[in-house]
């Protein structure tokens, strides 16, 4: 072999040995690159999408814009966002999929995300001290789990605020809800609320979830609200109070339920109708008619300010500059903006951590278990879930925000009810019996 020939054997040999340790010890990596390439951070959504029950396309939708936008503005602290969405399929099995695949693409964080299903996710993010924030709030384990964060009060604060809404109004009221485990806890919830206005419990009517036939439980509803309306007093300043109220909670299938009720009310009685939002929407009440629409005069609980107050402009730019014609994106819908808060509180956590730091799920738990507040821009209260911030709920303890807004249907608009129009739920909830 040639003089000429050696050095090039061995020069390939030790190019292939450098690259070798390269490759173990991480040459050239950027600090902080979980889950991805050099110098980039991957979180996840998650919601159920193309299902019969509930679907939340605009949590994914709106998670794909962020990071569109955020990535256009140099990322967070100079490094890119990945975000991962994944179909939940409202069913355990799709919802423990999904965390898995989180899991295996080292994600800091799952974000904003959607399911019924927490035993079923929590448990595997738990294992991996990935944190969960700013779920939509139905199932238990987001209020128990000491690595969720959530920033609404969920389901028990819609529903506690629907029963001091309803309160107010009626003598009696009967839930329709869904005939599973998440459903369970919705009639205690509401009672609190009746109980505080010193209404009797709710009449509790159970349907199946993917149900396409509601008609027995509209004529039970229907049937319970003439009873008490006959029973009423013919005393003209307690009429008001003397009707029978019907809400119904099935998401999606919310309007086939009311559309059921309208086609039992052959005596066009019109009683009182109410829902929370996510079940509700000003989608949905502009689809079926606007100002004729079934729900115009409906009451509705929200968590968050109406969608027409200016503090949604910075998101619905986003929507309208990075969600690329993507019609699941409605900035009016309820799992839109708390994907919008969860991504908020996302991107105050992870400035907080230096541009060298390596970031990684648990130490994005410590953050958020050490930080301060943190500001949503009047959407939410402030939020932070150090053990001082928790409370003193029976089932619910990392419920940090217990703020629910009180809406109405007007002239085919959601719009603030007027007198008070937002309430603090978490003492009504604290008195509640134990819901999960």
């Amino acid at each position: 072999m040639t003089d000429r020939r050696r050095t090039a054997t061995l020069s390939r040999t030790l190019l292939a040995t450098a690259m070798g340790a390269c490759l173990v010890a991480g040459c050239g990596v950027i600090p902080g690159g979980s889950g991805g390439s050099a110098g980039t951070l991957t979180v996840m959504t998650f919601a159920p999408e193309d299902t019969k029950a509930t679907n939340m396309p605009g949590m994914p939708g709106m998670a794909k814009a962020y990071e569109r936008w955020v990535n256009s503005k140099g990322g967070i602290n100079g490094r890119k966002l990945r975000v991962l969405t994944c179909n939940e399929k409202n069913t355990p099995s799709g919802a423990a999929d999904c965390a898995r695949k989180a899991i295996d693409e080292k994600a800091v964080a799952v974000v904003g995300s959607y399911s019924q299903h927490g035993r079923a996710f929590m448990a595997p993010l738990e294992a991996e001290g990935i944190p969960f924030i700013g779920g939509y709030g139905v199932s238990s384990e987001e209020f128990q789990s000491t690595l969720s964060y959530p920033v609404n009060g969920g389901q028990p604060v819609l529903l506690a605020g629907a029963g001091h809404q309803l309160g107010r109004a009626c003598a009696q009221v009967s839930l329709v809800r869904p005939d599973t485990l998440a459903g369970d806890s919705m009639p205690i919830l509401l009672n609190a609320g009746l109980k505080a206005n010193k209404i009797p419990d709710a009449s509790d009517i159970r349907a199946a979830e993917d149900s396409a036939d509601f008609s027995a439980q509209a004529r039970e509803a229907l049937a319970d609200t003439a009873a008490i309306t006959a029973a009423g007093s013919s005393k003209e300043k307690e009429k008001e109070k003397a009707k029978g109220c019907v809400t119904a909670v099935l998401g999606e299938r919310t309007e086939t339920f009311f559309d059921a009720f309208r086609r039992a009310d052959s005596q066009n009685r019109k009683p009182q109708i109410s829902s929370v939002l996510g079940s509700v929407s000003q989608s949905l009440v502009d689809r079926t008619g606007g100002k004729e629409s079934p729900f115009e005069g409906a009451y509705l609980t929200s968590w968050y300010p109406v969608a027409t107050d200016p503090l949604w402009e910075p998101m619905r730019k986003v929507i309208s500059d990075f969600a690329f014609g993507d019609d699941g994106v409605d900035p009016d819908d309820s799992g839109t903006q708390t994907t919008w808060i969860a991504y908020t509180v996302l991107n105050d956590v992870l400035k907080r951590f230096k541009p060298d730091d390596d970031i990684t799920g648990r130490k994005v738990t410590r953050a958020l278990n050490q930080a301060e507040s943190v500001n949503t821009g009047g959407l939410t209260p402030d939020l932070s879930w150090r053990y001082q911030d928790m409370r003193a709920v029976a089932g619910f303890p990392r419920i940090v925000n217990g703020r629910v807004t009180f809406q109405v249907v007007q002239a085919g608009r959601l719009v603030a009810q007027e007198g008070e129009q937002t309430m603090d739920m978490t003492v009504t909830l604290e008195q509640a019996p134990r819901a999960a």
